[in-house]
């Protein structure tokens, strides 16, 4: 096993890892806005988040790559002010992967707080609990199912993602080349060895996962 498998793999799994932290606190505000309240523009609000799961990746990763380029007056703002280049760079793959991963972590938890009776959160109004304590205390541990699934397929969806690194990101290694990327290039250089390496690391973490939540489905 090469040093340089296993640093894809680390790379990979910090990715990974990265963007389902960032996700699971930005996510569950939205996800909870989304379930609670009316405004308007809901359902446009509600489509956007959802667009990365029709959307093509290399879609997606073609507007962020623009929204990088220093041509760009965000690229631009970025690169003046702070001396931030974010194409091609880990921190560029990982803002595009919480954008593409968005809708696999929202859509679980909008799911899991709507499931919860209306009735809980009005005992808990009732009782003069606070929205922050109804929410810490009532709606989190009976929802405890939906946050796992949503960790486990941001997760999972993340390690998987190809399109959008690629666009973004290039294949540099140890900095944007994960192991979907390393996949493709070693079959493209007829090393099927170490491509069935990373796929088998990639298959084994995907079945664990989704074993996970089937499993969690059949308990709760």
């Amino acid at each position: 096993m090469s040093q340089d498998f296993i640093d894809t793999l680390l790379l990979t799994g910090k990715l990974a890892g990265w963007t389902t932290i960032s996700l699971f606190i930005i996510g569950f505000p939205i996800a909870y806005l989304l379930a609670f309240r009316r405004f308007p523009l809901k359902a446009v609000l509600e489509a956007l988040i959802s667009m990365p799961m029709v959307l093509p990746p290399t879609v997606l990763g073609f507007y962020m790559l623009v929204l990088y380029s220093p041509q760009n007056s965000v690229g631009k703002f970025l690169s003046q002010y702070f001396d931030v280049r974010l194409a091609f760079s880990f921190e560029g793959i990982l803002l595009a992967s919480v954008v593409f991963g968005l809708p696999f972590m929202i859509q679980p938890l909008q799911s899991g707080l709507m499931a919860i009776p209306k009735s809980l959160r009005e005992a808990s109004y009732t009782m003069g609990k606070s929205e922050s304590t109804t929410f810490f205390h009532i709606l989190i541990p009976n929802m405890i199912p939906s946050i796992i699934t949503a960790i486990a397929m941001t997760f999972a969806h993340c390690i998987g993602e190809f399109g959008v690194v690629i666009m973004v990101g290039g294949n540099i290694p140890n900095e944007t080349r994960v192991a979907s990327i390393a996949i493709y290039d070693e079959v493209q250089s007829l090393n099927y060895h170490a491509a069935n390496q990373y796929s088998l690391v990639l298959f084994g973490i995907s079945l664990i996962l989704l074993t996970i939540i089937f499993s969690l489905k059949k308990t709760y």
